[in-house]
């Protein structure tokens, strides 16, 4: 690789050609602040926070947009530096609302961080007219405060680039500028689907989501009320970064001895319910296979992707598992099969789901959702809302001893834990449906063409004579592109999985948020997707089907996979496109 030298702060130092002067400074342990920036995403040099001084250049620079070149004398610290960027922070706090104690973001905020660093305090700066903007709750999932906008424009870049929604944008000009839907729509009233990504990148407490926490305490505090909790595959790998521990951490055994102290009834894991869905989704897919079609068939597990589907493309309904995500089938079981097996009503069984998805609070209340009767689940929080329980309930979380999930929904695959990756559930489909054509246990159990953080996978494998294509889409963008080649007749996929957030739910709108300087230059999604990796090679059984817990379930109370009891509780139906007159 070809390097530039240049010097920093009086250091000679280099760096790759082609970098900026914030990546250069960055790779060289320099850290220069940013509010707006994110990288490939939202390159635009509006906050004016990473101003830097290059000798020579009369005015400051904007380091995350400005190139280096061979020799370049680059000052990131001096006075007028200092001056400058602590001026910027004084004119995004004039039009701030400054409720800080009470703000969701309180802590981890990074224009508060920066006030601090810059020994900005909370004098009213630039006194004036200030607009006001009404609090828009319209939305199922999250809610959007622009009096705490800093209009840094990283939501809009997400939804429009990363996502390719863009639901969102800046409305009218100058001092009147702020973030929207078209025609001052609620985000209720537009085809958000959900994900949350905005959430994650948001500077400050503009927009969260909605905190039901209060429903759970309140559950909880029911004695008519039994409460079980369930997590997801990626939960237990990001939890820790709540509680400062490393990017990749794996807290599975702290994660469940907290969530017994705050006094959950039986505390179970979501992977068990993956690998049901394997079992559906296998044996869904292999009937295609026979059929002929419909192909390709699509992944049901990501709500938001559900959502985009119906939404934007509504011609391929028919080509979308039937199957309910691994949420709702653990609900379903747990008001079907756990119900009976504890002569519980139904009616009194409270189902928490602790997910990294923002959007699991919408697939919570959607239509054909309700095996027994009652909602499959009751309440779907984020990584961040658990995070929040376990500070409110007092639990010094990193000195938790290790505890173990309650049985039998506690013993999941090695299959079940890869859920949480992209290609994780891709992976686990084939593990069963390979050795379901074989008729035998097959030596190879990896399927590792299908792994790996990049947006578009593809892969062909020989399954048993069956020649079998797949595909792999994490980012509803990549998902887009995907499936405009699906549709022009490019590519041909018997088999596709697409998760609606970038890398999959180990990057969700609901999990933890890390700043701009960690999300810049370190790569969440495959640290975190590691740590699930690990714990799959750990398994003994890995593969679904030869889960006992799952064959016993089959075997007792659902009968066949895809049979008619198991697609009673374990399948769903999904809005009906629209006729165009």
């Amino acid at each position: 690789m070809n390097e530039v030298t240049i010097t920093i702060n009086g250091k000679v130092c280099t760096a790759p050609v082609g970098s900026t002067i914030l990546e250069a400074a960055r790779v060289n342990d320099i850290d220069i602040p940013t509010l707006c920036y994110l990288k490939e995403l939202n390159e635009i040099g509006a906050c004016r926070m990473c101003l830097t001084e290059v000798k020579g250049v009369k005015n400051l620079v904007t380091s995350c947009v400005y190139p280096i070149t061979e020799g370049m004398e680059i000052i990131t610290d001096s006075e007028r530096v200092f001056q400058s960027r602590k001026r910027s922070l004084e004119l995004i706090l004039s039009t701030h609302e400054r409720k800080c104690l009470s703000c969701i973001r309180n802590g981890n905020c990074e224009l508060q961080r920066l006030c601090k660093t810059f020994n900005v305090d909370d004098e009213d700066y630039y006194n004036g007219e200030n607009c006001e903007y009404e609090f828009d709750d319209s939305s199922v999932h999250m809610y959007r405060n622009n009096n705490k906008c800093i209009l840094c424009r990283r939501c809009v870049a997400v939804c429009k680039k990363m996502q390719a929604v863009g639901v969102i944008g800046p409305n009218e000009r100058g001092f009147n500028t702020h973030i929207g839907c078209a025609y001052e729509k609620n985000l209720g009233e537009v085809d958000c689907i959900s994900c949350g990504q905005c959430i994650v990148v948001c500077p400050t407490g503009a927009i969260a989501e909605k905190d039901q926490t209060q429903e759970v305490w309140d559950a909880l505090q029911d004695p008519t009320k039994h409460v079980v909790v369930q997590t997801a595959p990626s939960v237990r790998v990001t939890l820790g970064e709540a509680f400062q521990l490393p990017v990749g951490t794996n807290v599975e055994g702290k994660m469940v001895a907290a969530l017994r102290r705050i006094g959950f009834d039986k505390v179970f894991d979501t992977n068990v319910a993956a690998d049901f869905t394997i079992m559906e989704e296998a044996n869904e897919f292999l009937e295609r296979v026979k059929s002929n079609g419909p192909f390709p068939m699509f992944t049901s597990c990501s709500p938001g992707w559900v959502k985009y589907c119906e939404a934007y493309h509504p011609e391929l309904i028919p080509n979308l598992s039937s199957c309910k995500s691994p949420q709702q089938m653990f609900g379903a079981l747990i008001k079907t099969w756990y119900a009976e097996k504890m002569s519980i009503d139904p009616k009194d069984l409270f189902v928490v789901g602790i997910m990294p998805c923002t959007a699991k609070k919408f697939e919570v209340i959607r239509d054909n959702q309700a095996a027994a009767g009652f909602s499959d689940v009751d309440v779907a929080l984020t990584t961040r809302e658990l995070a929040r329980m376990i500070d409110k309930a007092g639990i010094r979380f990193n000195e938790l001893e290790d505890e173990t999930f309650d049985q039998p929904l506690g013993n999941a695959t090695g299959a079940g834990y890869i859920f949480g990756a992209t290609g994780g559930v891709m992976e686990a489909a084939l593990r069963t449906a390979s050795e379901t054509l074989a008729g035998h246990a097959l030596e190879e159990v990896e399927f590792t063409q299908v792994r790996g953080t990049k947006g578009i996978k593809e892969a062909t494998y020989e399954l048993s004579g069956q020649t079998v294509k797949v595909a792999v889409a994490s980012g509803i963008n990549n998902a887009k592109r995907l499936i405009e080649k699906i549709e022009s007749g490019e590519e041909f996929y018997h088999f596709v999985e697409i998760m609606a957030c970038p890398g999959g739910c180990v990057n969700g709108g609901g999990q933890p948020v890390q700043p701009a300087s960690v999300r810049n230059f370190v790569d969440l999604k495959a640290k975190r997707a590691a740590a699930l990796y690990a714990e799959d090679r750990s398994k003994g059984i890995r593969r679904s089907h030869e889960s006992p817990v799952v064959q016993h379930i089959y075997k007792e109370f659902l009968g066949e996979p895809g049979g008619s009891k198991a697609h009673h509780i374990l399948h769903t139906t999904y809005r009906e496109p629209v006729e165009q007159s």
